[in-house]
């Protein structure tokens, strides 16, 4: 059985790649959310953003606020269900570089490290299920 550790340049590349292809995808999925927007309301004249309704923006509040919202928004081709899920595809794309660290690290033994990295992902992890409501 070889045992030998994989090379610390391929999980660097590996966490390299997480972030081109976080950010890659992220941009493409909110790309579509655009293509989507322009085609149901490319044409209609622009709104008066003198004023802004707040009645009219709490009725389509939970459609772009909470995970439930966005997954029907993405199923029902909504522009904000889809840029929406840019948006968390976008901040996914750090959490899990930070979580290929923690692993390369505990895989080094490198015990120092290993813990600040854990911290550092257990207060994103804390923020992140705090905000929500």
């Amino acid at each position: 059985m070889n045992t030998t550790p994989q090379p610390k340049h391929d999980i660097q590349q590996l966490i390299g790649n997480t972030l081109r292809w976080g950010v890659t995808v992220a941009c493409l999925i909110a790309f579509i959310g655009g293509v989507i927007y322009l085609a149901k309301h490319g044409g209609e004249p622009m709104k008066d953003y003198t004023t802004f309704p707040i009645a009219e923006e709490a009725a389509n509040f939970s459609a772009y606020t909470t995970l439930t919202g966005i997954i029907d928004g993405v199923l029902n081709f909504t522009a904000v269900g889809w840029i929406q899920l840019g948006v968390i595809a976008l901040i996914l794309t750090p959490i899990l570089r930070v979580l290929l660290s923690l692993l390369d690290f505990l895989q080094e033994r490198d015990w120092l490290y290993a813990a600040i990295t854990a911290v550092v992902l257990a207060v994103i992890i804390l923020n992140s299920v705090a905000g929500i409501k």
